[in-house]
């Protein structure tokens, strides 16, 4: 497995090592000990899946302190791009993104620690999601941040008329009107 860090720091691309014959390909997407190796040393409690229609942008999602989920994430069908905020308040990136694009036919995955906002944006036709949590869901600690913050500047790569939003995304706060951070 190749890892590669991004500008931000512990925010990293996961490319797989794949094995492809005239049966078909096999690789691991998780390796606990492979991981620990490699200085990612979160336990996963429970894995969470999503199917979504193209245009379709979820996020930017978090759960606060003491109650903050690192992510794993990995498209099993289509293409979608992710998204990490850093909301590490004494970070040299904080209020800094990085995204990129994740399909079932890279087969990257991102490594979302603990300290950022989540979210996507569907590319293809259609897309399904898995992401491994290292936090069960908390209500009480469910934040947010919208998708379409000037200040964070994303280009969420779609056109504005085919976007789709929940109605529970459109209300969340722009990034300056947070009021809670991580240190």
């Amino acid at each position: 497995m190749n890892l590669e860090q991004t500008f931000i720091k512990d925010l990293v691309i996961l490319t797989p090592r794949i094995f492809e014959d005239e049966r078909g390909y096999f690789f691991e997407a998780y390796n606990q000990a492979k991981f620990n190796t490699n200085g990612i040393k979160y336990q996963f409690i429970q894995d969470n899946q999503s199917f979504s229609k193209r245009g379709v942008i979820r996020g930017l999602h978090l759960q606060i302190n003491p109650y903050a989920q690192a992510k794993l994430v990995r498209v099993l069908e289509g293409e979608i791009l992710d998204v990490a905020v850093d909301l590490r308040k004494n970070s040299p990136t904080y209020g800094q993104h990085v995204s990129v694009v994740l399909s079932a036919s890279n087969k990257k995955q991102l490594m979302v620690p603990h300290g950022f906002a989540h979210g996507f944006s569907v590319l293809s036709e259609t897309a399904s999601v898995l992401y491994k949590v290292d936090q069960l869901y908390h209500k009480e600690s469910e934040r947010g941040i919208r998708y379409d913050d000037p200040t964070l500047e994303i280009d969420w790569q779609l056109n504005p008329d085919e976007v789709i939003v929940s109605e529970k995304d459109l209300i969340l706060p722009s990034f300056n009107e947070i009021d809670w951070s991580f240190e």
